[in-house]
C-alpha cells in the first residue's frame, strides 16, 4: 500500500519504507529510522521544523 502524508509521526509509525519527494523528485528513500531519524539531504532536515512536527 501507497500513502502520501505530511504527517511524519504517522509515517513513521506505519511505515516500512519513507521516500521523501520535493517538487517531483525523490531525494532520500529508506527506514523510517533512516529518512526520518537521520537525513542526509539538507530539504529533508529541514521538513520537520517547517512543518512544526518536532
Amino acid at each position: 500500500m501507497i500513502i502520501v502524508t505530511h504527517e511524519i509521526r504517522f509515517a513513521k509509525n506505519v511505515s516500512d519504507r519513507v521516500v521523501f519527494v520535493d517538487k517531483g523528485a525523490i531525494l532520500e528513500q529508506g527506514t523510517p529510522q533512516e529518512v526520518i531519524d537521520h537525513p542526509q539531504a539538507a530539504r529533508v532536515q529541514e521538513f520537520p521544523s517547517k512543518m512544526a512536527l518536532k
